[in-house]
């Protein structure tokens, strides 16, 4: 039980802390994409500062459940982060949750349930090989490149999308090797930690993470990022406990299908919810506007002062002038 409520509690502030960064993401400049003065830029938001706060939370909720619970129990768990973000884009704009949302709700929810009873993941399997272990950690690191490599030659909105994929893979390594560090903090001590490379993988991929989320989050609207983020972290989670972790999952043909069932469940609530137009849809909390129609310029050498008006793109190519809102009604929040 601890497990659940530590998992859930760490759900909750990391959704928390990801709508109030990703509104002050949108107001950094647009050359500082991929760039680490990016989060020099947003050290001087109070917003991402309280995000960022309740991120930090998070992660140290999320580490002690790791600590006392399977990496493939606790990743599912996590994933419901978007229900909590959701709650809080809600009362940000004021739209209600409607049939899709409340549908995107029961998915993630069943979905949850269905992978961890049919799963019943467990630890204490036999160690990896150091070639096993390295193999999954080169995999996922390698898919991580490939796709931030491959964002850049894309516009903006779908870019946001394939960084947040990347930095969901990282952060579901990240959830690997915390767990692998506690487990020998608590059996062999702290010098034994500190002359491991766990821990500081731990730091580096969650300083990477954290520039690839924030790059997200100023590239494009929530909707656009959260969702990829939340869908991957716990895939990628699985398959690294599974690979060098030792977490097992039942694997009779039955369980198996489940289990399938589950994480397609899961996928489809993150979508469903992250579509949702509780969502931000822009810089103020607006929901539920336009996307831009057409392919979009990549800002390299431009940069932006400000926040964009409500329901404009800042993506739609340098030097837009003011009054260039769509002025869709839709986007009132």
């Amino acid at each position: 039980m601890a497990v659940f409520l530590l998992a859930l509690s760490a759900a909750c502030f990391l959704g928390l802390g990801f709508v109030l960064q990703q509104h002050a993401a949108q107001r950094a400049p647009r050359a500082d994409l991929l760039h680490w003065r990016l989060l020099l830029d947003l050290l001087r938001m109070p917003e991402w500062l309280l995000g960022t706060g309740f991120m930090v939370i998070g992660l140290i909720l999320s580490a002690l459940a790791l600590n006392q619970g399977e990496v493939s129990l606790v990743e599912p768990l996590l994933a419901t982060n978007l229900i909590f973000a959701m709650a809080l884009a809600r009362v940000l704009t004021r739209q209600t949750l409607g049939r899709s949302g409340w549908a995107g709700v029961v998915l993630l929810a069943l979905g949850v349930t269905v992978f961890i009873v049919a799963g019943r993941p467990t630890g204490g399997g036999p160690p990896a090989s150091e070639l096993r272990h390295w193999l999954v950690i080169g995999t996922v690191v390698g898919l991580t490149l490939l796709l931030v490599s491959f964002a850049r030659r894309l516009p903006l909105f779908e870019e946001a999308t394939l960084l947040a994929l990347a930095a969901g893979l990282l952060y579901g390594l990240q959830d690997a090797l915390t767990r692998t560090t506690t487990q020998r903090l608590d059996h062999q001590g702290l010098d034994a930690v500190l002359r491991s490379w766990q821990p500081y993988a731990v730091v580096v991929a969650g300083v990477v993470g954290l520039l690839l989320v924030q790059s997200a989050f100023e590239a494009a609207p929530l909707r656009m990022s959260l969702p990829a983020l939340t869908a991957a972290q716990p895939i990628s989670g699985i398959a690294c406990a599974v690979g060098f972790l030792g977490d097992r999952l039942r694997v009779t043909p039955g369980a198996l299908a489940w289990e399938v069932i589950g994480l397609i469940a899961i996928v489809i609530g993150v979508v469903v919810i992250g579509r949702h137009p509780a969502l931000p849809g822009g810089t103020g909390g607006t929901g539920g506007g336009p996307e831009p129609v057409g392919p979009t310029e990549h800002p390299s050498e431009t940069s932006s002062e400000g926040a964009p008006d409500p329901g404009s793109s800042s993506t739609t190519g340098p030097g837009p002038g003011p009054g260039t809102s769509s002025g869709d009604p839709s986007d009132t929040g």
